[in-house]
Protein backbone atom coordinates (compact mmCIF):
# COMPACT_ATOMS: atom_id res chain seq x y z
CA UNK A 1 0.00 0.00 0.00
CA UNK A 2 1.55 3.28 -1.05
CA UNK A 3 1.27 6.62 0.72
CA UNK A 4 -0.66 8.77 -1.77
CA UNK A 5 0.80 11.92 -0.23
CA UNK A 6 4.30 10.91 -1.35
CA UNK A 7 5.56 10.99 -4.93
CA UNK A 8 6.53 7.62 -6.35
CA UNK A 9 9.68 7.01 -8.38
CA UNK A 10 9.73 6.37 -12.11
CA UNK A 11 10.63 2.76 -11.40
CA UNK A 12 7.48 2.30 -9.32
CA UNK A 13 5.12 3.79 -11.90
CA UNK A 14 2.50 1.83 -13.78
CA UNK A 15 3.32 0.83 -17.36
CA UNK A 16 0.49 2.68 -19.08
CA UNK A 17 -0.34 2.23 -22.75
CA UNK A 18 0.47 3.46 -26.24
CA UNK A 19 -3.00 4.65 -27.24
CA UNK A 20 -4.29 8.05 -26.20
CA UNK A 21 -7.77 8.50 -24.78
CA UNK A 22 -10.25 9.57 -27.48
CA UNK A 23 -11.52 13.13 -27.24
CA UNK A 24 -14.78 14.68 -28.42
CA UNK A 25 -14.36 16.91 -31.46
CA UNK A 26 -15.56 20.13 -29.84
CA UNK A 27 -15.30 21.95 -26.53
CA UNK A 28 -18.64 21.50 -24.77
CA UNK A 29 -18.91 25.18 -23.81
CA UNK A 30 -17.53 27.22 -26.70
CA UNK A 31 -17.84 24.60 -29.49
CA UNK A 32 -14.28 25.12 -30.74
CA UNK A 33 -12.15 22.15 -31.88
CA UNK A 34 -10.33 20.52 -28.97
CA UNK A 35 -7.51 18.96 -30.93
CA UNK A 36 -4.45 20.71 -32.34
CA UNK A 37 -3.47 22.42 -34.53
CA UNK A 38 -4.66 25.65 -32.94
CA UNK A 39 -4.57 29.11 -34.58
CA UNK A 40 -0.98 30.26 -34.93
CA UNK A 41 -1.41 33.29 -32.68
CA UNK A 42 -2.41 31.15 -29.71
CA UNK A 43 -0.12 30.23 -26.82
CA UNK A 44 -0.21 27.34 -24.34
CA UNK A 45 -0.35 27.20 -20.55
CA UNK A 46 -0.82 24.41 -18.03
CA UNK A 47 -1.78 24.52 -14.35
CA UNK A 48 -2.52 22.11 -11.53
CA UNK A 49 -4.68 23.45 -8.70
CA UNK A 50 -6.58 20.55 -7.21
CA UNK A 51 -9.54 18.67 -8.68
CA UNK A 52 -9.57 19.64 -12.34
CA UNK A 53 -13.36 19.95 -12.68
CA UNK A 54 -13.62 23.29 -10.92
CA UNK A 55 -10.18 24.40 -12.03
CA UNK A 56 -11.10 24.09 -15.70
CA UNK A 57 -14.18 26.28 -15.29
CA UNK A 58 -12.06 29.10 -13.84
CA UNK A 59 -10.13 29.27 -17.10
CA UNK A 60 -12.86 28.67 -19.71
CA UNK A 61 -14.74 31.60 -18.18
CA UNK A 62 -11.77 33.89 -18.83
CA UNK A 63 -12.01 36.14 -21.89
CA UNK A 64 -9.21 35.38 -24.33
CA UNK A 65 -9.02 31.68 -23.51
CA UNK A 66 -9.56 29.76 -26.75
CA UNK A 67 -10.08 26.28 -25.32
CA UNK A 68 -9.45 24.30 -22.15
CA UNK A 69 -8.82 20.62 -21.61
CA UNK A 70 -8.36 18.61 -18.44
CA UNK A 71 -5.87 15.82 -18.12
CA UNK A 72 -2.75 14.47 -16.52
CA UNK A 73 0.84 15.72 -16.56
CA UNK A 74 4.10 15.88 -14.60
CA UNK A 75 4.19 12.13 -14.02
CA UNK A 76 5.63 8.99 -15.57
CA UNK A 77 2.90 6.69 -16.94
CA UNK A 78 2.00 7.22 -20.62
CA UNK A 79 -1.71 7.68 -21.39
CA UNK A 80 -2.93 6.91 -17.86
CA UNK A 81 -6.54 6.37 -16.91
CA UNK A 82 -8.29 8.38 -14.20
CA UNK A 83 -8.33 5.33 -11.93
CA UNK A 84 -4.59 4.87 -12.40
CA UNK A 85 -3.87 8.51 -11.60
CA UNK A 86 -6.04 8.30 -8.47
CA UNK A 87 -4.09 5.24 -7.33
CA UNK A 88 -1.02 7.41 -6.84
CA UNK A 89 0.98 5.04 -9.03
CA UNK A 90 1.51 7.27 -12.09
CA UNK A 91 3.08 10.38 -10.54
CA UNK A 92 0.73 12.59 -12.51
CA UNK A 93 -1.08 15.73 -11.43
CA UNK A 94 -4.64 16.65 -12.44
CA UNK A 95 -4.09 19.66 -14.69
CA UNK A 96 -5.86 22.16 -16.91
CA UNK A 97 -4.36 22.69 -20.37
CA UNK A 98 -5.13 26.19 -21.62
CA UNK A 99 -4.89 27.58 -25.16
CA UNK A 100 -5.10 31.38 -25.02
CA UNK A 101 -4.84 34.48 -27.16
CA UNK A 102 -2.09 36.69 -25.66
CA UNK A 103 -3.51 39.77 -27.39
CA UNK A 104 -6.62 39.45 -25.19
CA UNK A 105 -5.39 37.84 -21.96
CA UNK A 106 -1.80 37.80 -20.73
CA UNK A 107 -0.02 34.87 -19.14
CA UNK A 108 0.33 36.95 -15.98
CA UNK A 109 -3.47 37.34 -15.87
CA UNK A 110 -3.81 33.57 -16.11
CA UNK A 111 -1.34 33.24 -13.24
CA UNK A 112 -3.49 35.61 -11.19
CA UNK A 113 -6.47 33.29 -11.72
CA UNK A 114 -4.27 30.36 -10.73
CA UNK A 115 -2.98 31.86 -7.48
CA UNK A 116 -6.34 33.23 -6.34
CA UNK A 117 -8.40 30.13 -7.17
CA UNK A 118 -6.76 27.65 -4.79
CA UNK A 119 -4.63 27.38 -1.68
CA UNK A 120 -1.04 26.87 -2.92
CA UNK A 121 0.34 26.13 0.56
CA UNK A 122 -1.17 22.69 1.13
CA UNK A 123 1.39 20.34 -0.38
CA UNK A 124 -0.07 17.12 -1.73
CA UNK A 125 -3.71 18.07 -1.28
CA UNK A 126 -6.32 20.71 -1.97
CA UNK A 127 -8.96 21.00 0.70
CA UNK A 128 -10.34 17.55 1.44
CA UNK A 129 -8.83 16.10 -1.74
CA UNK A 130 -5.61 14.36 -0.73
CA UNK A 131 -2.94 12.80 -2.90
CA UNK A 132 -0.14 13.73 -5.25
CA UNK A 133 -2.59 14.34 -8.11
CA UNK A 134 -3.98 17.36 -6.22
CA UNK A 135 -0.69 19.23 -5.80
CA UNK A 136 -0.25 22.82 -6.89
CA UNK A 137 1.80 23.23 -10.06
CA UNK A 138 2.68 25.62 -12.88
CA UNK A 139 4.02 23.84 -15.96
CA UNK A 140 5.78 26.29 -18.22
CA UNK A 141 6.35 26.26 -21.98
CA UNK A 142 9.23 28.76 -22.17
CA UNK A 143 11.61 30.77 -20.03
CA UNK A 144 9.37 33.83 -19.98
CA UNK A 145 6.53 31.79 -18.49
CA UNK A 146 8.89 30.27 -15.94
CA UNK A 147 10.21 33.66 -14.87
CA UNK A 148 6.70 35.09 -14.54
CA UNK A 149 5.57 32.09 -12.50
CA UNK A 150 8.47 32.56 -10.07
CA UNK A 151 7.95 36.34 -9.92
CA UNK A 152 4.23 36.06 -9.20
CA UNK A 153 4.80 33.26 -6.67
CA UNK A 154 7.12 35.52 -4.69
CA UNK A 155 4.65 38.43 -4.87
CA UNK A 156 1.81 36.20 -3.71
CA UNK A 157 3.92 34.70 -0.93
CA UNK A 158 4.44 38.18 0.50
CA UNK A 159 0.69 38.76 0.45
CA UNK A 160 0.02 35.38 2.09
CA UNK A 161 2.59 36.16 4.79
CA UNK A 162 0.77 39.37 5.61
CA UNK A 163 -2.43 37.36 6.18
CA UNK A 164 -0.80 34.64 8.29
CA UNK A 165 -0.74 31.86 5.69
CA UNK A 166 2.04 29.33 5.21
CA UNK A 167 4.69 28.75 2.59
CA UNK A 168 3.74 28.14 -1.05
CA UNK A 169 4.45 24.56 -2.12
CA UNK A 170 3.69 25.03 -5.83
CA UNK A 171 6.04 23.21 -8.19
CA UNK A 172 7.19 25.34 -11.13
CA UNK A 173 8.73 23.12 -13.78
CA UNK A 174 8.93 22.74 -17.55
CA UNK A 175 5.76 21.35 -19.10
CA UNK A 176 6.00 17.64 -19.83
CA UNK A 177 3.65 15.51 -21.91
CA UNK A 178 -0.04 16.29 -21.42
CA UNK A 179 -2.44 13.34 -21.52
CA UNK A 180 -6.08 14.30 -21.98
CA UNK A 181 -8.54 12.87 -19.48
CA UNK A 182 -11.57 10.80 -20.38
CA UNK A 183 -14.44 12.51 -22.21
CA UNK A 184 -16.75 12.67 -19.18
CA UNK A 185 -14.19 14.80 -17.32
CA UNK A 186 -13.97 17.43 -20.06
CA UNK A 187 -15.92 20.60 -19.13
CA UNK A 188 -17.50 18.51 -16.39
CA UNK A 189 -19.21 21.33 -14.51
CA UNK A 190 -20.86 22.63 -17.67
CA UNK A 191 -22.37 19.19 -18.23
CA UNK A 192 -23.13 18.73 -14.51
CA UNK A 193 -23.86 22.19 -13.02
CA UNK A 194 -24.48 20.73 -9.58
CA UNK A 195 -21.35 18.58 -9.66
CA UNK A 196 -18.61 18.48 -7.06
CA UNK A 197 -16.14 21.36 -6.96
CA UNK A 198 -13.61 21.29 -4.14
CA UNK A 199 -11.82 24.40 -5.35
CA UNK A 200 -11.31 27.11 -2.76
CA UNK A 201 -8.79 29.91 -2.54
CA UNK A 202 -7.25 31.58 0.49
CA UNK A 203 -9.28 34.73 0.02
CA UNK A 204 -6.06 36.68 -0.49
CA UNK A 205 -6.09 38.70 -3.70
CA UNK A 206 -3.03 38.83 -5.90
CA UNK A 207 -3.46 42.52 -6.59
Amino acid sequence: MIDKSEMISKEQALTGRNDAIALPALHYVNKRPLAAPYPSEMQLAMFGLGCFWGAERKFWECEGVYITLVGYAAGYTPNPSYQEVCSGMTGHNEVVFVVFDPTIVSYEQLLTIFWQSHNPTQGMQQGNDRGTQYRSGVYTYNQEQHDLAVKTRDIYQDKLNQEGHGTITTEIVDASAFYAAEEYHQQYLAKNPGGYCGLGGTGVLFS
